[in-house]
């Protein structure tokens, strides 16, 4: 394996509706059956935009509308159980537009919760971090035109 197989391109989401946010419980590693944000991996040709809200649609049964780029977060190769490879998560803000949260994909479980509950919820602090930008960044996200 050469070096560029152990680099891993993912996609991640901050979805509100109202004042909760959209959790997702992880079904495989890193992180197996911790809460995060839903996402997942880039697909060869694919833009950023569908990857996004195709892996939360699959992993949630929700449908979104992308509000605005968040942040890139990286995670360097530490242990199998949290990232064995380079990994780089462009994460976006976005809306909750219809659907319930059904868990699926490699979501074991899926729902909306509180910002508080999140917050305690969530397991990695890049995550956290993001949610705490999301929440500073929606208002301007939501008076672009």
């Amino acid at each position: 394996m050469n070096a560029s197989e152990n680099i891993f391109i993912g996609v991640g989401a901050v979805v509100f509706r109202g004042d909760d946010v959209l959790l997702i419980k992880r079904g495989k590693a890193p992180f197996l059956g911790h809460w995060s944000i839903p996402g997942g991996r880039l697909e060869y040709g694919e833009r950023l935009i569908d990857a996004i809200t195709r892996e939360i649609h699959e992993e949630t049964a929700t449908t979104v509308r992308i509000l605005g780029l968040l942040d890139a977060f990286e995670a360097l190769p530490r242990t199998p159980q949290q990232f064995d490879r380079h990994t780089i998560m462009i994460d976006y803000v976005a809306e909750w537009v219809s659907g319930e949260p059904v868990a699926g994909d490699d979501a074991t479980e899926a729902e909306f919760v509180s910002i508080d509950e999140a917050m305690t919820r969530l397991s990695w602090d890049q995550t956290r971090l993001a949610l705490s930008r999301a929440i500073e960044l929606r208002p301007s996200f939501a008076k672009a035109p």
